[in-house]
């Protein structure tokens, strides 16, 4: 019994494609029946492909990676690879080899760029239509075949540039953001800071604010006010006479029993105990 459903034409370029043009070996679509292994390894192609359904995960570059419906993977085949359908979630495929002289160049340009061969799109439409018209274009056989197929591939390539300029931008945007209310905390932390006064004052929703947050800084909001709030209280306990009262409210906590209460279980010791240390 046949283990997947495959439509594919494999195509056989022309001594002047060859010297000339990016050049399709391989397109079409694969539907997995049940679970089996395909793989690669030192072949001189570049394979595209994307997961239209299902999941599964790749063997690539040393080490595995999950899958899922809307991933598109770029990958140098010279270095070897394999896939395989999730037993129970069997995929659907789309894919393309190609190659061409400049096919390494291109290849070596999208990695200067620090773009993962992984991916996973806005908008899949780019990547499908182009596949899909690869694959009309192959079937069709006319004299302009291999110089439609050198424009559909240099398209294809350029949405994969495109997509993940998108996708850099985007961090660079949610990174000096997250920067930004860090800088914000640290000069406000004795103050009362709230997650909606931040998500009001920055434009972001809270749970976008508090995934993202944690995400780049490696600490929540939370933790990080506190921790600020603390040294502050720190220092007014070395360097100051003010009662335990007046710096908790000194450093931004609405009483002093939760201040001992937090600095206890940060520090070890009361404020009062860091006091008399210090």
């Amino acid at each position: 019994m046949a283990k997947s459903r495959s439509d594919r034409i494999l195509s056989t370029p022309s001594s002047y494609a060859r010297r000339h043009f990016l050049y399709v070996q391989e397109v079409g679509t694969l539907e997995s029946i049940e679970p089996h292994i395909s793989r690669r390894q030192n072949l001189e192609s570049f394979l595209f492909f994307l997961v239209i359904s299902g999941s599964g995960r790749l063997y690539y570059n040393g080490s595995y990676h999950l899958l899922k419906a809307g991933d598109c993977i770029l990958i140098d085949c010279r270095l070897g690879y394999a896939h395989e359908s999730s037993p129970d979630d069997a995929w659907t495929l789309m894919w393309v080899h190609f190659y061409g002289q400049e096919a390494p160049s291109f290849y070596q340009l999208y990695l200067e760029q620090s773009y993962p061969f992984l991916f996973r799109p806005l908008h899949l439409d780019p990547f499908t239509s182009a596949i899909s018209s690869l694959y009309a274009v192959q079937k069709e056989e006319s004299s302009l075949t291999e110089l439609i197929s050198h424009k559909l591939l240099t398209e294809l390539l350029t949405s994969c540039f495109l997509e993940n300029q998108r996708e850099t931008s985007l961090e660079n945007t949610i990174q000096d953001k997250m920067n930004l209310i860090r800088t914000y905390i640290e000069t406000h932390s004795t103050e009362k800071i709230s997650l909606d006064e931040l998500s009001e004052r920055f434009f972001i929703s809270k749970y976008h604010l508090s995934r993202e947050y944690k995400r780049i800084h490696g600490i929540t909001i939370g933790q990080d006010l506190t921790a600020r709030r603390i040294s502050h209280a720190k220092s007014l306990l070395r360097f100051s006479s003010d009662s335990i009262e007046e710096i908790a409210i000194h450093s931004g906590f609405q009483d002093a029993a939760y201040f001992i209460k937090v600095f206890k279980k940060l520090e070890g010791s009361t404020p009062l105990e860091y006091r008399k240390k210090w």
